[in-house]
């Protein structure tokens, strides 16, 4: 944690709150995570942390912004880094289960953004970081289809979302028993069921 005498630089204290708010997010629920909580932990001021951040809502919208930028580029990169579609298909799964295991604040942020009635910054960061991720998603099935891995029958968006589907699904699981490491070891299991509807072979 910051000292509160040491000077750092605006970026490191900004990349600092965003790590903080997860980290908060993990312990409780996000909708009670304050400014002053968000300044104790990291041994500031609120005004030395609204400095950095004029509002509140700047506060969450940096960090949707940072969970939405790490999960993509993680994913990409997984996925990018793969012989053929449906293995990328399964890289970007288990990279996506083990990146909210590593951080169980990531999906209470993420679920509590989108249970919020008001569109606010944060919630549009994380809807529109969704939108990306489900058309990588969609993407790759279709590189499968024409591959020749997949079904040439196969309901693209619906796979899609079944996809995403199965990932909230592990992970809300874990929300509710408090413990994500499951997730992780249950993901490849999972994937293997979803793969049965789509790989050719299993048709």
């Amino acid at each position: 944690m910051a000292e509160p005498t040491r000077h750092r630089p605006a970026e490191e204290r900004r990349s600092e709150a965003v790590e903080t708010v997860i980290e908060l997010c993990a312990e409780q629920d996000p909708a009670t995570v304050t400014t002053g909580a968000i300044a104790k932990r990291m041994k500031l001021s609120q005004a030395a942390l609204f400095r950095h951040f004029p509002t509140k809502q700047a506060v969450w919208q940096a960090v949707a912004a940072w969970v939405a930028e790490q999960l993509i580029s993680r994913v990409a990169a997984v996925a990018d880094d793969t012989p053929s579609p449906l293995a990328g298909l399964e890289a970007m799964f288990l990279a996506h289960v083990a990146f909210v295991a590593e951080r169980p604040g990531v999906p209470r942020l993420m679920l509590g953004e989108l249970q919020r009635p008001a569109q606010g910054p944060a919630r549009r960061v994380i809807e529109q970081a969704l939108a990306r991720y489900r058309a990588r998603i969609e993407g790759l099935l279709r590189a499968g289809i024409d591959a020749g891995e997949l079904r040439d029958d196969l309901d693209v968006a619906s796979a899609a979302v079944l996809f995403v589907g199965a990932i909230q699904g592990l992970v809300v699981q874990s929300l509710v028993t408090g413990e994500m490491e499951p997730a992780r070891d249950q993901a490849p299991g999972i994937f293997a069921i979803f793969r049965q509807g789509i790989d050719v072979r299993e048709s």
